[in-house]
């Protein structure tokens, strides 16, 4: 049965250099790790998350014994500190894959529920129903989150990244963010109120919107793992690929200028406190002109700053489409740059409704205004159920008929996610790994996984190193370990 391994890679050297391909080019590595709440109504007697999330995943502890697995897609599932069930993409080369492998994620997760959910009905009673939150934050107040992941050139120092970089994400939530009721009034994004750093390397005891870790997964000497933590768990595809999608644009220009010893255009946009200004952004709607100060005294709107980005980026397209363009196999630059343009000029005008069928937050203030014309004397525990809805993926409704009413959009389809749930994506070293699990489950094997290894363990050990996040080709080590496994 497979065993979990910790996935230390500095001490890995790569057999032959990092090609240059890789290096010198735009090409990258995303993925998406997201934690699930979990909550239980309707059991006729109490019961603890704790207990549910176990009993969820029961069927993986059968097959694995442990709650801690690498799937047939190439993705990690694992039951987190707090009892959060958590899932993390399998590698992908493009923001539209690793869409699609989030969204399985969502697939599994509601499946584990509810079949959790008929068992526990014979105990707990008839009207007993498991949700299962894709948000941020809980009805106690605890945050949990949603981590994005970008493989990064290690030549960039990462103060390089948090001066330029950070500015670019918490603005960033203008449209990405997931939006959140609270008692003082709406906020555009969930996190804001719980993050208290900019940069460090603890996840439990501060909550920083970068992490630094250094877990690069994959050769320690040429790249870098990029942990993003300051952004939302969002149920629209659109929020998901855009997220991943303009920030990849906008490394690509941070790490092409250190590269060549160049400006970037982004050096003089670090805040002067960035817990602070990531505040005022979630607080949008409540002054929308409401002014950042950049640790040059200057002062500038968040809608501003992401105008400065935006026309930073479109002129390093200029002089290097043609390479950005071969960054990404599903994605077409001009789409990137085309839906960033039409948010922005919607912020803009103030067309909030216009994006409300790709912006959570945009699509919960036309749910919650609705409802407050509907129901002027609708409460705050209400409004705050309504939301809950929204992001339950197991049992909710709302987003579902957000969907079947054409007035939330969505990039895949149902097949698109069916496929992503069993399949791993074909030209990263997830096909690889996918592959193995697959195989060492349908014969019984006894194995251990993890992002860059790979093992048999009975009866006698054979081992694979995946270095290359990149490479889908059998090495010759994978090789010998599936005639093995055969």
């Amino acid at each position: 049965m497979p065993q979990l391994r910790d996935s230390g890679t500095r001490s890995l050297h790569a057999t032959e250099p990092v090609p240059s391909a890789e290096m010198d080019g735009f090409c990258r590595i995303f993925g998406v790790e997201t934690e699930y709440g979990v909550a239980v109504t309707g059991a006729e007697r109490p019961v603890d998350a704790g207990q549910v999330a176990m009993t969820m995943f029961q069927p993986i502890v059968s097959r694995s014994r442990s709650t801690n697995t690498y799937l047939a897609n190439g993705s990690r599932l694992y039951l987190d500190v707090g009892s959060h069930p958590e899932y993390a993409t399998a590698e992908a080369r493009d923001p539209r894959e690793a869409l699609a492998q989030d969204l399985a994620g969502e697939h599994v997760m509601r499946n584990l529920a509810l079949k959790a959910q008929r068992k526990l009905r014979e105990s707990y009673g008839a009207h007993a129903t498991i949700h299962v939150f894709k948000n941020n934050v809980d009805s106690a107040g605890h945050a949990f989150g949603c981590h994005e992941n970008y493989l990064v050139r290690r030549f960039v120092p990462l103060e390089t990244i948090e001066h330029q970089l950070l500015p670019f994400l918490i603005t960033r939530q203008l449209y990405t963010g997931a939006g959140r009721m609270t008692p003082d009034g709406f906020q555009i994004t969930q996190r804001a109120d719980f993050l208290d750093e900019a940069v460090s390397s603890a996840t439990t005891r501060s909550r920083p919107m970068v992490n630094t870790r250094d877990e690069p997964h994959a050769d320690p000497d040429s790249f870098r793992r990029l942990h993003v933590i300051i952004g939302d768990s969002n149920r629209s595809q659109w929020s998901t690929w855009m997220k991943l999608a303009v920030t990849h644009l906008v490394l690509c220009a941070i790490e092409d200028a250190f590269r060549h010893g160049v400006p970037s255009g982004f050096e003089q946009y670090a805040f002067a406190d960035p817990a602070a200004a990531n505040r005022t952004v979630s607080r949008f709607l409540d002054n929308p002109r409401a002014e950042l100060t950049l640790e040059s005294g200057e002062s500038v709107s968040a809608l501003g700053l992401q105008r400065r980005y935006y026309a930073a980026v479109k002129a390093f397209i200029e002089t290097h489409g043609d390479a950005l363009a071969g960054s990404l196999p599903a994605t077409t630059i001009d789409t990137i740059m085309g839906e960033w343009s039409r948010v922005l000029d919607a912020l803009e005008r103030g067309a909030y409704d216009a994006l409300a069928d790709r912006v959570d937050w945009a699509a919960k203030k036309r749910l919650f205004d609705a409802l407050k014309r509907r129901r002027p004397d609708v409460t705050f525990a209400q409004m705050e159920q309504l939301e809950l809805d929204y992001h339950d993926i197991a049992n909710g409704r709302l987003y579902g008929s957000l969907v079947a009413r054409n007035q939330m959009r969505e990039l895949l389809t149902g097949d698109n996610v069916e496929y992503a749930v069993h399949n791993p994506p074909t030209d990263t070293r997830a096909a690889l790994r996918g592959r193995f699990v697959d195989a060492a489950l349908n014969v019984g094997a006894q194995f251990s996984a993890d992002w860059t290894h790979l093992a048999l363990t009975a009866p006698e050990r054979r081992e694979a190193i995946l270095l290359d996040p990149f490479e889908a080709e059998p090495t010759l080590g994978f090789e010998q370990l599936m005639e093995a496994l055969n």
